[in-house]
């Protein structure tokens, strides 16, 4: 059964999304060790199943209107090494996306800065315009000025916009009557500095229509 705030996201279509659905887009996607997590009550699936269930359900129509790319960070040969750009943006990429996230086994820390500035350089910024989608379930652990690289982004142009969603965050202190997914990922000032969306994503249905919202075409303001 989807949650309240699924439903809300796909009834609404942002502008800043719908009027860029054309541009080309990178998904910056977190593979980090955290994604194999399961919560602090060890009940839930890990971030890693639903965030492949959410991405199977998304990325198909999103893909057939517009080019996107992929880049994963987390796994690497040595900590905080690990930022792979899969593939810059192509045109019908579902297949190439969902095939890197199904076999992704999470591991490593977590290099989130950097992969966003490599997704950016990718999609030719400052010089062209382009969507990044960040989907992160917390913490930059590389030592990365997070905010700090989102303002000189910014200021080298504003073609760039960079979406975060914050997968199962948790905060600071964990409260179980406000369950699980609840907290902000330190990444929110990359959207805020862009001109982008901070969208917490508990489960999901969440997460599928995060991404719907950022990267989709107002057709597909609601997912089936």
């Amino acid at each position: 059964m989807r949650t309240a705030i699924a439903m809300l996201l796909c009834l609404t279509q942002p502008l800043s999304a719908a009027e860029n659905c054309t541009e080309d887009a990178m998904i910056v996607f977190d593979g980090s060790g955290s994604m194999g997590e399961m919560g602090f009550n060890m009940l839930s699936t890990p971030r890693i199943f639903e965030a492949r269930e959410a991405m199977a359900r998304a990325v198909p129509p999103i893909a057939a209107q517009r080019k996107l790319g992929l880049i994963v960070y987390g796994p690497g040969p040595v900590p905080c090494g690990g930022v792979d750009l899969r593939f810059a943006p192509i045109p019908n990429a579902a297949p190439h996306v969902l095939g890197a996230i199904e076999s992704l086994q999470p591991r490593g820390e977590t290099p989130l800065t950097e992969a966003v500035v490599a997704a950016a350089r990718v999609l030719g910024h400052p010089e062209k315009p382009g969507t990044v989608v960040l989907v992160t379930d917390g913490k930059e652990t590389c030592g990365g000025a997070t905010c700090q690289v989102a303002a000189d982004l910014a200021a080298e142009g504003d073609g760039l916009t960079i979406h975060v969603i914050g997968f199962r965050v948790q905060g600071e202190h964990f409260q179980y009557d406000e369950g699980y997914g609840t907290g902000t990922s330190v990444a929110d000032c990359m959207a805020e500095a862009t001109g982008g969306q901070y969208i917490a994503a508990a489960n999901a249905d969440d997460l599928a229509a995060a991404m719907a919202i950022t990267l989709g075409c107002p057709i597909y303001g609601a997912l089936e």
